[in-house]
């Protein structure tokens, strides 16, 4: 069975990886991001999630796309600076991917489609998908949806909640 775990992220504006799998046990958001789009601001409340939640076990990662009316153009050194200078982005941040595109698409992407269909695919910038502990897609938010919202806080606090493999089998 495939799970985010399987999937790692260019990091942006530096050598190295950001593995899925090194948040096992953890929850996981990911947004697809842009810095020039009406919804930028939710960087605000995605920062002040990540700094509420990540000792709880909640990690954000952002995922920079031009794909959505071209408002992520910049080169990841100016994306880095935006979001720094900006909103005084913490959390984990990747290199700009493509998710339009079924040639080039990220696998993170091709995985959502796997799971969930062509239909869950962002139609906009800061589309939000929650993965649980254990590497599952347990949600989907529209771009509208505040990352500080009941909604997601409460998708969020299940995911944080959900069992991991080896305390289910022992419960059984």
């Amino acid at each position: 069975m495939t799970t985010a775990h399987n999937i790692s992220f260019a990091k942006l504006g530096e050598p190295g990886e950001i593995k899925l799998s090194d948040y096992a046990g953890k929850a996981v958001l990911i947004v697809n991001v842009a810095s020039a789009c009406g919804f930028t601001s939710q960087y605000r409340e995605l920062e002040a999630l990540y700094e509420a939640k990540v000792g709880k076990g909640l990690v954000v990662i952002g995922v920079p796309c031009n794909d959505f009316g071209g408002q992520e153009p910049g080169p990841e050194k100016e994306i880095r600076e935006f979001c720094d200078s900006k909103y005084h982005v913490t959390f984990p941040m990747t290199a700009k991917v493509d998710i339009n595109s079924a040639a080039k698409r990220h696998p993170f992407y091709k995985w959502v489609v796997e799971e969930l269909g062509e239909s869950a695919l962002p139609r906009w910038n800061f589309h939000k998908y929650l993965i649980d502990k254990n590497g599952d897609l347990v949600g989907a938010f529209p771009s509208k949806a505040a990352p500080l919202g009941p909604d997601m806080l409460d998708a969020i606090k299940s995911a944080l909640c959900t069992p991991e493999p080896q305390a289910q089998q022992q419960a059984s």
